[in-house]
């Protein structure tokens, strides 16, 4: 007996939960030309978008990356004006285009680790004053 091709393909999980949400015509023209222009179907292309939003939810902040742009910043023009030092038009450029490019990776460095912690429950109390 011959065996069907894909017949030993795993398959995916069955999925029992439903999530429905409203939209104009106009929005659901645009999301059903989206899903045809990627060659899924409506609810595959709306299930991976909302899946992949809200696993890079998870990772990306970008406020902690503007932050953390901002706190590099400070270190790296603060320090050397701090020590004496002058730091040149360009010297502020080539930080301002490292720090830009550095900083989305250091914010899900940081939100990694963070997640990767447990946290801990402060005890009533403290932080007060």
């Amino acid at each position: 007996m011959a065996r069907e091709e894909g017949r030993d393909m795993v398959k995916p999980p069955l999925r029992r939960k439903s999530i429905g949400f409203k939209v104009s015509e106009e929005e659901y023209a645009q999301l059903e030309e989206a899903a045809q222009t990627s060659g899924r179907t409506l609810g595959e292309w709306c299930r991976e978008v909302v899946l992949a939003s809200a696993s890079d939810a998870e990772r990306r902040d970008p406020a902690l990356a503007e932050i953390l742009g901002v706190r590099l910043l400070l270190v790296n023009v603060l320090g050397p004006v701090a020590a004496g030092e002058k730091v040149t038009a360009e010297k502020f450029n080539q930080l301002l285009d490292q720090i830009s490019e550095m900083k989305h990776q250091l914010a899900a460095k940081l939100q990694q680790q963070a997640s990767e912690k447990p946290q801990r429950e402060k005890p009533s109390g403290e932080g007060k004053r």
